[in-house]
């Protein structure tokens, strides 16, 4: 007989009065000045509660529930006078699984769902009205892809990326734009100083418009040049090390299995042990590494 699976949350929303529910925390007077709960604030206010607050029974007491997440938003209805809240209610009283589990939405979905929303009728000051944002954000995260090419939005398209960074992109041409974003990846930096530095060692050639010098706040033209030549052999570099390492590891692989049955022959250890102590080390040392290689990638 197969176990029955436990959901983590009640199958429903539910809504339950304000003074029911029992926050872990206290939102501080500073956390309340700045950009992000302002942002949530003007949402609730705008357009209501979109994603439910997480709550748990209160042990001892079958009226009461503990919040486990959302209390900005929870602290924001209260400052609205609401008597009640619709909530996720959890079979589990601790909060690090649930939050674990949350996906933050990234640039690019943000701006599909930014454009469903202009195509179904909302007003581009409500938009931004909602996000707390002017009507110039607004406008400039609507237009965030123009001039990105397709491969870009599809590496970039569970990322978290300042939208700024866009700009600096859309400065190069789609191959190049390419290459940057894979670099950017392999780094884990989506930062706009950094896609400004891929851009400084950026070819004329490669520039969406190769007839413009580059323009890069605080660089001189020698120094964007230098960063050129040297992005250029880092690049070169980088690459043959990527064509190698495949057969690179496979050989390491396969003589690290060698040594490993070699030196678990306690004959030939001991003999190693006692004439040729070095190689023995230099041979337990290989074994080693390659085992925590392989311990990592699994």
């Amino acid at each position: 007989m197969s176990e029955q699976i436990r959901t983590a949350f009640d199958d429903t929303v539910k809504m339950l009065p304000t003074a029911s529910i029992l926050p872990r925390k206290v939102i501080s007077e500073a956390l309340k000045n700045t950009v992000k709960y302002r942002r949530i604030a003007r949402s609730v206010e705008e357009i209501g509660i979109i994603e439910p607050i997480a709550v748990a029974h209160l042990k001892g007491a079958d009226q009461q529930f503990l919040l486990l997440d959302g209390h900005i938003r929870y602290t924001v209805l209260v400052q609205l006078g609401a008597e009640a809240m619709p909530c996720l209610i959890s079979n589990d009283d601790e909060a690090f699984t649930h939050n674990k589990r949350i996906n933050r939405l990234a640039t690019v979905q943000e701006h599909f769902m930014l454009l469903r929303a202009i195509k179904n009728g909302v007003s581009e000051e409500k938009l931004a009205r909602a996000l707390d944002l002017d009507i110039g954000a607004i406008k400039r995260r609507r237009t965030l892809l123009d001039g990105i090419c397709p491969e870009v939005v599809e590496l970039l398209k569970d990322k978290s990326v300042n939208p700024t960074t866009f700009d600096t992109l859309r400065k190069m041409k789609p191959l190049r734009q390419i290459e940057a974003v894979e670099l950017m990846t392999t780094a884990g930096n989506f930062t706009t100083s950094y896609a400004k530095a891929l851009l400084a060692a950026t070819r004329q050639e490669d520039l969406a418009h190769p007839d413009k010098p580059k323009k890069v706040p605080g660089m001189t033209s020698e120094q964007m040049a230098r960063m050129e030549r040297e992005m250029s052999s880092v690049h070169r570099d980088f690459k043959q090390i990527e064509e190698s390492y495949g057969d690179d590891i496979l050989h390491l692989v396969i003589a690290s299995g060698y040594l490993t049955r070699m030196v678990g022959n306690v004959e030939i250890k001991r003999y190693l042990g006692e004439h040729h102590a070095e190689i023995l080390r230099e041979f337990e040392a290989i074994i080693s590494a390659t085992s925590l290689d392989q311990t990592a990638a699994a």
